[in-house]
């Protein structure tokens, strides 16, 4: 992976993942304030791209790369909202993993202006295969997905 590439998919930390990501016009409502949807979107960026540099792509998933064709999908989600975001700003997603057990993992998040703590979230999401059917977590993934030295539940 190119060194552009890497930045745009942020990094990986201690604790998990982290990115930044800028607020434009089109993140906000007609206040000039983070239309309250786009936080979703601000969110999956970060879960997504901890999962492309722990080595796990949506499109290997498709193809069904792992014995069939699986998906990623969010069982339960949980917000609090604690300031608002606005146009220009700078954020940082970061993404941690809590505990990985079964076919379900469950993350938190933080959406951060600088040090003020905007957005939190708890996500829980599940591998699914094409049916609709709960799958393992692949071994593979667990020690990429938790926190350095943490253990899987």
């Amino acid at each position: 992976m190119s060194a552009a590439i890497t930045a745009l998919a942020g990094e990986l930390t201690p604790f998990g993942h982290r990115i930044h990501a800028r607020v434009y016009y089109a993140d906000t409502d007609f206040s000039g304030v983070v239309y309250h949807a786009r936080y979703l979107e601000f969110f999956e960026r970060g879960r997504s791209d901890f999962l492309r540099l722990a080595g796990v792509h949506h499109t290997e998933l498709a193809d069904g790369k792992h014995g069939e064709k699986l998906v990623w999908v969010v069982k339960r989600m949980e917000i609090d909202f604690r300031g608002p975001a606005k146009i220009d700003d700078i954020l940082t997603i970061d993404t941690r993993t809590e505990k990985i057990s079964g076919a379900r993992i469950y993350m938190a998040q933080e959406l951060k202006r600088g040090d003020d703590l905007l957005v939190t979230a708890r996500v829980e999401a599940a591998i699914v295969s094409e049916a609709g059917k709960p799958r393992r977590f692949p071994k593979e993934w667990l020690t990429a997905f938790l926190p350095r030295g943490s253990e899987p539940a």
